[in-house]
């Protein structure tokens, strides 16, 4: 059985399997995901037909994403994987059905480099289109981060993290007209980090 979910679909996000359970994207047909390092989070995606897309910065990342696509789905164009960051993505508005964004936003430079991801992201969404999100946050361990200016904190677990926290997430949902269809969830891991998922509806 493990081996046969592992082949179905990947090394995938919990978080997003579970979406997938709950059958929110099977109206879905072009998706894209944000990071997509090699492409763990699209194995399901391209397995069953999706019209897959992937960027991410680091073209070794890339190269694995193309691999992939192309053991599983012959018939996705290798060009839908592109070397780009998530503020500057070559697509056009309302050009997705499903964005899927995990663990990125966090590598934020700042509140600027922050929201120019967000709006970018937000722009390629066609109307009812999908935004999944995972992002760490300082939900639960506000007491336990330190800092360090720009939106950024030291964590307890060593690493530094732009975070955000729910009345931030509240905030854009609001901004953009979005539809939460999911109810903002946060992992504590053991009072290390935190990690936010954030699923929003374009209207």
């Amino acid at each position: 059985m493990h081996s046969s979910l592992r082949h179905l679909y990947g090394n995938i996000d919990i978080y997003l399997f579970d979406q997938l359970l709950k059958g929110r994207y099977e109206d879905c047909h072009k998706v894209i995901d944000v990071g997509c390092g090699g492409g763990r989070n699209l194995v399901y995606f391209l397995n069953n037909g999706f019209e897959v897309y992937g960027i991410d910065p680091n073209p070794a990342a890339i190269n694995t994403a193309k691999t992939l696509s192309e053991s599983l789905s012959p018939n996705n164009p290798l060009i839908n994987f592109r070397v780009s960051t998530a503020e500057d993505m070559p697509f056009g508005a309302e050009y997705f059905d499903l964005l899927i964004c995990s663990a990125v936003l966090h590598f934020a430079k700042n509140e600027i480099h922050f929201r120019e991801m967000l709006l970018a992201m937000w722009k390629v969404i066609k109307p009812g289109g999908y935004f999944f999100s995972r992002l760490a946050s300082d939900i639960g361990i506000e007491n336990l981060v330190e800092d360090q200016g720009n939106g950024r904190y030291l964590l307890p677990d060593g690493t530094e993290r732009f975070l955000v926290n729910e009345q931030v997430l509240l905030d854009y949902t609001e901004e953009f007209n979005g539809y939460l269809y999911e109810p903002i969830k946060t992992t504590n891991v053991q009072n290390q980090r935190c990690m936010t998922t954030w699923c929003l509806q374009k209207l």
